[in-house]
């Protein structure tokens, strides 16, 4: 059996798709029949500008092929990253027409990837595996400028549906997406394969420590991710940072398309208690989350960011630090279900936040249950079977 990974991000790239398309690699690997084989077609890592890593272009492993698409220099505009996918979907189409597949599995988050692959698997007639990661037609009207949206909203809300129509079964990776697709597809069969704790984050936490920070010392709160729209951190921080003056110390890891804004948004504020580091490797970031007294998270106040739920909880709560959360809807629920010591607020409100803050235990809490249930390669094992299961064969 041959199949074909279609994923825009791959490691050694530094971001969630890029994990979970690796974990899902290996999982197909180890399901699939004996003597198959899985092609992964992505692209050379471009995640951030400001992190560079060496990739092979062709990489060869046993019963596994990687290949790596280079893209044309490009930023976090709607243009640029038009113009980086347009050379993605030309170069996949022409790899995937190399060999014969039994079935093409693609994860996408901004839906172009699961449009991809709906193309080839309808070009080489085979199954279609989709693993949603966003709505990205629900996100269109708060992320782009009015204008804007009201011309590509219906443009993508077609694609959207001829994607999903042709999908054999669609993996959506938050619960909270379920009431979007299942009222506008009820004949599509749906599968609940959330993100997970990779293997490196799974024993990350340090010893218990006492209940609250010694008074004269500044409590350490660390950010790590994109610094984004999405995230609104130029909303929160700024005024989160000057409430917790004297108090707090907070460290931003990451960079992306609201950097600059957020930089000016804190020297507005008067907020000198934020710094700034790039992204980093992994075994690096477990260092930065063991030498933190609280891990903090948040996403803009969105409508449609009430259904997400961020794979960056399960970095923080494997690390069993506390968690100050801003979000809303799903995962607010989820946060307030499955993770001890962890302060939930509504996004973009600094008021809330501290109070929030305020609630937190300043001392390492053990997670065991939440490192089980949500163990990636675990997830990952599970929706490889369901890949294999629910696609048609030739």
């Amino acid at each position: 059996m041959r199949v074909l990974l279609l994923s825009f991000y791959y490691t050694p790239d530094l971001c969630p798709g890029s994990f979970r398309a690796a974990s899902l690699a290996d999982a197909l690997l180890a399901t699939l029949p004996a003597g198959s084989h899985v092609d992964v077609i992505t692209t050379m890592p471009n995640r951030y500008s400001k992190f560079s890593a060496v990739a092979p272009e062709v990489e060869e492993h046993a019963g596994l092929t990687i290949r790596r698409i280079a893209l044309p220099a490009h930023q976090s505009g709607m243009v640029d990253q038009s113009k980086a996918f347009l050379a993605f979907a030309r170069s996949a189409i022409k790899l995937a027409k190399s060999a014969e597949y039994d079935l093409v599995c693609a994860t996408s988050s901004r839906l172009m990837t699961a449009v991809l692959g709906a193309w080839i698997a309808r070009s080489r007639c085979t199954g279609l595996y989709l693993d949603i990661r966003d709505i990205f037609v629900d996100t269109i009207k708060d992320v782009l400028p009015k204008y804007m949206a009201t011309i590509f909203k219906p443009v993508f809300s077609l694609l959207e549906r001829w994607t999903i129509r042709r999908a054999d079964k669609v993996n959506l990776i938050s619960a909270g997406f379920a009431d979007y697709f299942s009222s506008r597809y009820p004949d599509q069969k749906f599968s609940y394969f959330t993100n997970g704790i990779d293997d490196e984050f799974l024993y990350i936490g340090a010893a218990d420590r006492p209940a609250s920070a010694p008074a004269e010392s500044l409590i350490s709160i660390v950010y790590a991710g994109n610094v984004g729209e999405g995230q609104g951190l130029h909303l929160i921080l700024p005024a989160l940072a000057r409430r917790l003056c004297g108090r707090a110390r907070f460290t931003v890891i990451g960079d992306g398309g609201r950097r600059v804004a957020l930089e000016n948004a804190l020297k507005e504020a008067g907020s000198d208690n934020v710094a700034f580091l790039p992204p980093m490797k992994r075994h690096e970031l477990i260092a930065a989350y063991q030498a933190a007294d609280v891990l903090f998270v948040h996403l803009n106040d969105y409508d449609a960011f009430k259904k997400v739920l961020p794979s960056k909880l399960f970095e923080y709560g494997a690390s069993g630090k506390p968690i100050l959360a801003g979000v809303d809807g799903y995962a607010a629920k989820f946060v307030a279900e499955e993770i001890p010591n962890a302060a939930v607020f509504y996004p973009c409100d600094a008021d809330a936040a501290v109070n929030a803050f305020d609630r937190l235990s300043i001392k390492d809490t053990r997670r065991e249950q939440f490192v089980a249930k949500f163990s990636r390669v675990n997830i990952a094992k599970e929706m490889a079977r369901d890949i294999i299961a629910s696609c048609r064969q030739p």
